[in-house]
C-alpha cells in the first residue's frame, strides 16, 4: 500500500433493472462537477439561461401532427426532437419549421446550430438545408449510423 492512502471499503452491486432514484443521484453528482469545472454550465442552468423553443403543428382538428423542440444556450441552437406525421412529409413543411426555429435562434443570440439523427432519419434533409456532419458512430444500431451534425446560423 502506498504510504498516505488507507484502504477504502466499499460494495460493488450490479442491478440490471431501471433505477430512476440512482440515476438521478449520477446525474446530479455529475451536474454539481461539470459546475465546479465549467463557468458555462454553472451559467447554462439558470433559470434564464436555456431559451426554449417549441413549433407545434396541427391539423384542423387541432390534432398535434408534429414539430420541432430546440433549446437555446451558449450561442447555440440545439433540436432535441423535430418529427412530422408521414402524410405531411415532402411538402417543404419540415424546411418550413426548420427555418423558422433557426431564425428565432439567431434572435435569440444563437450563431450555430447543432442535432443528431440516424442514418434511416434524416441526414439527408438536413444536408439540403446546409448542415454538415462532424461525427459518426458507425454501426450504431447494427447496419446504420448515428450522425451528428452542425450548421452555422450567421
Amino acid at each position: 500500500m502506498t504510504k498516505g492512502f488507507e484502504k477504502m471499503s466499499y460494495d460493488i452491486k450490479v442491478v440490471l433493472d431501471n433505477t430512476e432514484k440512482f440515476s438521478a443521484f449520477l446525474h446530479k453528482k455529475i451536474r454539481a462537477f461539470n459546475n465546479k469545472h465549467s463557468i458555462h454550465h454553472q451559467e447554462v442552468r439558470k433559470k434564464e439561461a436555456v431559451q426554449p423553443i417549441n413549433i407545434i403543428v396541427s391539423d384542423d382538428n387541432r390534432n398535434w401532427i408534429g414539430g420541432l423542440n430546440a433549446d437555446v444556450y451558449w450561442g447555440w441552437m440545439e433540436i432535441n426532437d423535430f418529427w412530422l406525421h408521414e402524410e405531411y412529409r415532402g411538402k417543404g413543411l419540415g424546411g418550413e419549421l426548420l427555418e423558422k426555429a433557426e431564425k428565432i435562434a439567431k434572435e435569440k443570440g444563437a450563431t450555430q446550430s447543432l442535432l443528431t439523427t440516424f442514418e434511416f432519419q434524416a441526414r439527408s434533409f438536413y444536408e439540403i438545408k446546409g448542415y454538415q456532419v462532424i461525427g459518426e458512430i458507425k454501426d450504431y444500431p447494427p447496419g446504420s449510423s448515428y450522425y451528428t451534425m452542425t450548421k452555422k446560423l450567421i
